[in-house]
C-alpha cells in the first residue's frame, strides 16, 4: 500500500489538519473513535493510505502533531475528533515561538526537532511502501513557517526519495497577524523552493495558474520595504540568523516571480499569433 504521512505544525497547520481528518474520517465512514460506522464497503477502499489499522477494527491516522506551545494541541485534543489521534504523536513545546521564524528554525525548533523526528520515524518505518510527506503549515507565523521548513530540510536529508507535499497558507494583509509576516514568508519560501517537491494552489487558479506571482510580488514588495529600514531585524539576528540569509531569501523570491512572469509573457505571445493566425483564415476565406 502506498502510505502518506502527514505532519500537521504550528496553529494554523493544525486548526486545518484537524478539520482536514474531520473531512477525511467522514469520507471513509470513520467515527470520533476510530471505527467503521459506514454504510458501503468502497469507504474502506485505500483506507491504508491515510490510516494505520490497530486492534479492535480501530483506524489511528498517520498524523504527527507539533506545535511550540501546548494551547492548540489542547483544542485538537478536546475536539469532536482529538480522541482519535495517537498519544504518542503528539510533540510540543512550552514556550512558542512568537511568530518569529528564527525562533522557530534556530533556537526552540531546533530543541525540539529531534521529538518530532523520531515520531516521523517511528511512522514511516509502520509502513509497508512509504510514498511520501505531507505538511500542513503556515508561513506568516512562528512554529508552522521556521520548524515547518526545518523539518522539511531534515525530512529530505533522511528520505531523499520520498515525495515532499506541502499545504502552506500565505499571509494575507486582510487577516494580518503580525507586522513581521513578510519576513517569515519570505524565508519559508526560500526553503520550500530548496526542499519541496510541490506547493499545492488553491483550485481558483486553475483559470490562470501565473497569477499567483501577484501574490509572491506582493509579499516581496513589503520584505524590501521594511528590509531596506532594517525594521525589526533585531528579532532575528538576536536568534543568530545574519543578514545575509535575508538577501538571499529576497533574490530567491525575485527569481520566482521572474520565472512566473517569463511563463505568462509566453502564454499571452501564443495568444496573438493564435488571433493573428485566425484573423488570416478568415481573410482568406
Amino acid at each position: 500500500m502506498r502510505e502518506i504521512l502527514h505532519i500537521q505544525g504550528g496553529q494554523c497547520g493544525n486548526q486545518i489538519g484537524a478539520k482536514f481528518w474531520e473531512v477525511v474520517c467522514a469520507e471513509h465512514g470513520i467515527d470520533a473513535t476510530g471505527h467503521y460506522g459506514g454504510d458501503n464497503e468502497l469507504q474502506l477502499e485505500r483506507v491504508n493510505v491515510y490510516y494505520n489499522e490497530a486492534s479492535c477494527g480501530r483506524f489511528v491516522p498517520r498524523a504527527v502533531l507539533m506545535d511550540l506551545e501546548p494551547g492548540t494541541m489542547d483544542s485538537v485534543r478536546s475536539g469532536s475528533y482529538g480522541q482519535i489521534f495517537r498519544p504518542d504523536n503528539f510533540v510540543f513545546g512550552q514556550s512558542g515561538a512568537g511568530n518569529n521564524w528564527a525562533k522557530g528554525h534556530y533556537t526552540e525548533g531546533a530543541e525540539l526537532i529531534d521529538s518530532v523526528l523520531d515520531v516521523v520515524r517511528k511512522e514511516a518505518e509502520n509502513c509497508d511502501c512509504l510514498q511520501g510527506f505531507q505538511v500542513c503549515h503556515s508561513l506568516g507565523g512562528g512554529t508552522g513557517s521556521g520548524m515547518g521548513t526545518l523539518l522539511i530540510s531534515k525530512i529530505r536529508e533522511e528520505y531523499p526519495d520520498r515525495m515532499m507535499l506541502t499545504f502552506s497558507v500565505f499571509p494575507s494583509p486582510k487577516v494580518s497577524d503580525t507586522v513581521v509576516e513578510p519576513y517569515n514568508a519570505t524565508l519559508s519560501v526560500h526553503q520550500l523552493v530548496e526542499n519541496a517537491d510541490e506547493c499545492m494552489m488553491a483550485s481558483t487558479f486553475i483559470g490562470n495558474s501565473t497569477s499567483i506571482q501577484e501574490m509572491f510580488r506582493r509579499v516581496s514588495e513589503q520584505f524590501t520595504a521594511m528590509f531596506r529600514r532594517k525594521a525589526f531585524l533585531h528579532w532575528y539576528t538576536g536568534e543568530g540568523m545574519d543578514e545575509m540569509e535575508f538577501t538571499e531569501a529576497e533574490s530567491n523570491m525575485n527569481d520566482l516571480v521572474s520565472e512566473y512572469q517569463q511563463y505568462q509573457d509566453a502564454t499571452a505571445d501564443d495568444e496573438v499569433e493564435y488571433e493573428d493566425e485566425e484573423e488570416g483564415d478568415y481573410q482568406e476565406a
